[in-house]
């Protein structure tokens, strides 16, 4: 069951990005930094399973309505569009 305070996927990148600048950064005391950790884990694992959930859908649809693998590019993170 996805946590309910994780909008989409876009929302829950930029919110680990944001945690892991401020982990980068090192200033925090051990305890808010443990609860940022904690928080990353979750976005993580959220933003994960929205990728395999996508990776599905590609392998299920298809231009004939065949089950097609899919392609090696997002498999393996490259985004050509992103350059």
């Amino acid at each position: 069951m996805p946590e309910p305070s994780i909008k989409d996927f876009e929302a829950a990148i930029a919110e680990l990005e944001s945690i892991v600048k401020k982990l980068e950064e090192g200033d925090l005391p051990l305890e808010q930094s443990l609860t940022l950790y904690e928080r990353g884990v979750q976005l993580s694992r959220f933003c994960h399973a929205r990728l395999e959930e996508a990776e599905r859908r590609i392998e299920i649809l298809s231009d004939r309505g065949e089950l097609k693998p899919a392609p090696a590019s997002l498999a393996s993170g490259d985004d050509p569009e992103r350059g």
